[in-house]
């Protein structure tokens, strides 16, 4: 693929520039591309969840966008849970995970997501079976990180069919600067990271 466009058609098998992009190509160090010199660069792919959405959490809370509504402290996060959750700022820990989650498996929709955010369903005596969570809270976390500017909407050339939600160039950059910046700590819990 590189020699049709950098070589005349059927004039060599290798030219020199050709060789120049072959050993910048190599010389990359991370997902992000690009040669990297001394430290490799982290992206979210590369260290664990539950470090990355915690300190994702604390920054989503200094974001005016990111505001819990008024029914975030009695509402359930879907129809397998018995209680409304106990933490303070779950409404942030969930954004950030949701954040994570577009990352990862973007594009992705309101109903995908949560379908991810869903669990077993106690139904007494028959067998559990696999419940969505709840698509309001979804569906809010989602329109409130596109005001935010950190998703935005993926859609066809025609305009006429919508993918799902994508990171933004800013939620990408905010994700790696996270994940940048726990890279120690996990590398400290999981001491195998430290390979990679």
């Amino acid at each position: 693929m590189v020699l049709n466009t950098c070589c005349a058609p059927l004039q060599c098998n290798i030219s020199v520039c050709c060789i120049r992009l072959l050993s910048s190509w190599l010389n990359t160090d991370s997902r992000t591309g690009g040669p990297h010199k001394g430290e490799s660069m982290t992206t979210y792919y590369d260290v664990p969840a539950d470090l990355l959405i915690g300190s994702l959490s604390s920054e989503l809370q200094e974001l005016d966008q990111i505001t819990p509504p008024e029914w975030a402290e009695y509402v359930k996060t879907g129809i397998h849970r018995e209680r409304p959750p106990t933490q303070d700022d779950w409404w942030f820990i969930r954004s950030a995970a949701v954040l994570r989650k577009v990352g990862m498996k973007g594009p992705i929709g309101a109903n995908h997501m949560a379908q991810l955010f869903g669990g077993p369903k106690d139904r007494g005596v028959k067998p559990t079976r696999a419940a969505a969570g709840s698509r309001n809270v979804a569906r809010t976390v989602l329109q409130q990180l596109s005001e935010a500017g950190l998703i935005t909407s993926k859609w066809n050339p025609g305009k006429t069919v919508n993918f799902g939600k994508i990171l933004t160039p800013e939620g990408h950059a905010l994700l790696d600067k996270h994940a940048h910046s726990v890279r120690g700590a996990a590398e400290e819990k999981y001491p195998g990271l430290s390979k990679y």
